[in-house]
């Protein structure tokens, strides 16, 4: 028995070792920045953490979840100790004679209400979060994003283009320079100004998908017969990526979402050039006429 405890007690020690050493290196992580490992605009190879953000909801969302990771360790460290305290304090050996004690007032007090507290530390900020990212500002552009199986169909209704955007195969992202990520190039992507709001309807055409770009910390469904309603506020120029987060059946991976973030000049250049290729005929429906100039066969 005394062997055995021997062996519990260093494991023990040898297991605490390895959880203070984790938590250390996540501390060190999220002194870094949080997102030393994550890439801009698009997954990184070895990425710890979220994206990194390019938006301000994206920044709440960040320093929420380094937040509530940080209470995350406090609380596993805590109840580790416990377990540690117990072995030692409570075995069978220390304790030949074990205590009746069946209630204690303080501790089942205790053990109710500092959950309860830690929740409501936990609440406070996230429901402001929510409701900034629920509460839509005035939009300087609105864009209409309908998924189909398997793309999406984007709409500036102030401007009356309307294209569909489908995911580039490998024979025509060899041909980019640079070449794009593999399932996240698309033909035709979405151009918005920086530092302009954006809103973004969503609703879906067939079945249920989901509009998601990291980045910008959004993700919202859409669902046929039902407009949903985003927002985002892109502060640095780049390309963003996202994708279909809801599976909408068999080519759900298939069906990614490219955000080009510009310059007010570069936006324009690029309007002027879409109305051209992509202007609506009020004589005929709009899905009619994206398929029709927008969308191409693989």
């Amino acid at each position: 028995m005394l062997v055995l405890m021997r062996m519990i007690r260093s494991a023990a020690g040898a297991f605490t070792f390895a959880l203070v050493l984790a938590a250390a290196l996540v501390a060190a992580t999220l002194l870094a920045g949080g997102t030393a490992f994550a890439g801009m605009g698009q997954p990184s190879p070895w990425q710890m953490g979220l994206q990194q953000s390019a938006a301000p909801t994206m920044d709440d969302i960040i320093w929420f979840h380094n937040v509530v990771l940080w209470i995350i360790i406090a609380i596993t460290l805590f109840v580790l100790a416990l377990l540690l305290y117990i072995m030692v304090k409570f075995n069978a050996k220390a304790n030949p004679v074990p205590s009746k004690t069946t209630h204690n007032t303080l501790l089942e007090v205790a053990w109710t209400v500092i959950p309860v507290l830690i929740l409501v530390v936990i609440a406070i900020p996230s429901f402001r979060i929510l409701f900034y990212q629920l509460n839509i500002p005035p939009a300087d552009l609105t864009i209409k994003a309908t998924g189909n199986q398997w793309n999406w169909t984007y709409n500036y209704p102030d401007e009356k283009i309307e294209f569909t955007s489908i995911m580039l195969n490998d024979a025509d992202r060899a041909k980019q320079n640079p070449v794009p990520p593999r399932l996240l190039a698309v033909d035709n992507a979405i151009y918005v100004p920086v530092n302009k709001v954006v809103r973004v309807q969503v609703i879906g055409s067939d079945v249920i998908h989901a509009f998601a770009v990291p980045s910008f910390g959004i993700k919202i469904d859409a669902i046929p017969g039902r407009l949903n309603e985003t927002w985002f506020k892109a502060t640095r120029e780049g390309v963003y990526y996202g994708q279909c987060s809801e599976l909408c059946g068999k080519d759900h991976a298939f069906m990614p979402i490219e955000v080009r973030v510009v310059s007010d000049q570069a936006y324009a250049t690029w309007l002027a050039d879409a109305k051209k290729k992509f202007a609506t005929d009020t004589s005929a429906p709009a899905n009619a006429v994206a398929s029709a100039g927008g969308a191409k066969t693989e």
